[in-house]
């Protein structure tokens, strides 16, 4: 969808009247609205294939945080001029798609800047408070099968196909095999709703404030999974981007901040912080599979669809040179 028909869209459901300006995203139409002095917002058009049951859960989940916790930095999902959480319009094209509108949060995404370890500490406080605050919602759709959930790693095998051959699929190769060793564990653990894509590219810092961050954006991820699992994501999206296998011993150097910031909020089992260097693993290999099998069927949109994937070799071949007792210790040591 072009900007001008995002325009007339804003203006017709929300009398929001602004320029769009289009953000990079997987799969739906993404825009930011500047409307001047009112500000400005972020107005998403879903996707065709979009099942209106997902974005309600959204929707709701975002309402359910507003009520639980409003001092938590999450944007707000806005309602139309006749009150309706998602309006339905039929684009030039003739499809019908799902449109929202959610403020935005000023800042700069964290893919974009640096942390320092106390900073990764405060973030991974607001991540234990987001889980407090989920734990007590639930919805229809809560239970949905997302592929970016790590608890269905297994289900992706037959995309390795996409993986390059050599070290980049042997590495991807154990990690499936570890993954599968530890899945039963995994089915015991503690569940509930939770954010699930705790990723730099969704969390908005500021520097200059003393909350450092100032946004967590992107619920599309949100879920029914393991605590632990939510935690695992967060901490391997803090592993750093470039990696020296001669120089570098440990890959949890700064994810352990962000855990340090969770446990002062929220407390883990033993048996979770065992098997939680197990899941970030799995997370890398889940990002590499679903990559490089959507960069080979939308070549057009490789470039963002690929953009974390190459840091993630190097932490997948550094996970495969060190024992499974060594990564089970990784975090109780």
């Amino acid at each position: 969808m072009g900007a001008a028909e995002a325009e007339e869209i804003a203006i017709r459901l929300y009398g929001a009247r602004g320029s769009a300006t289009r953000f990079e995203t997987e799969k739906d139409d993404t825009f930011l609205l500047n409307c001047a002095a009112r500000g400005k917002f972020v107005l998403k058009i879903a996707h065709p294939s979009e099942r209106m049951e997902e974005l309600d859960f959204q929707v709701a989940l975002m309402r359910h945080l507003e009520q639980r916790a409003p001092d938590l930095p999450i944007p707000r999902a806005l309602r139309d001029v006749e009150g309706a959480d998602l309006p339905i319009v039929t684009t030039s094209a003739g499809e019908r798609r799902v449109v929202r509108l959610i403020t935005f949060l000023q800042g700069t995404p964290l893919d974009r800047t640096s942390a320092t370890a106390s900073q990764r500490e405060r973030i991974g406080e607001i991540l234990a408070k987001l889980r407090h605050a989920m734990a007590d919602f639930s919805h229809p759709a809560d239970g949905r099968a997302l592929a970016w959930d790590v608890t269905h790693l297994l289900d992706l095998s037959d995309l390795l196909s996409f993986i390059p051959e050599g070290g980049k699929r042997a590495w991807t190769v154990r990690a499936l095999e570890r993954f599968a060793e530890v899945k039963p564990r995994l089915d015991l653990c503690r569940r509930q709703v939770l954010h699930n894509d705790f990723n730099t590219s969704n969390l908005v810092v500021d520097h200059a404030s003393p909350q450092f961050l100032t946004g967590v954006i992107d619920f599309g991820d949100a879920v029914r999974t393991a605590i632990a699992v939510d935690v695992s994501t967060a901490l391997m999206n803090q592993m750093p981007r470039t990696f020296d296998h001669g120089h570098r011993r440990d890959l949890f150097d700064e994810p352990r901040d962000v855990l340090r910031g969770y446990l002062r909020h929220a407390e883990l089992t033993d048996e979770e912080l065992r098997l939680i260097p197990f899941l970030s693993m799995g997370r890398l290999a889940v990002r590499a599979l679903l990559t490089c099998w959507r960069a080979t069927i939308f070549p057009e949109n490789s470039r963002y669809i690929l953009r974390n994937t190459e840091a993630g070799w190097a932490h997948l071949e550094w996970f495969h040179s060190i024992s499974t007792t060594q990564i089970s210790e990784l975090l109780t040591r």
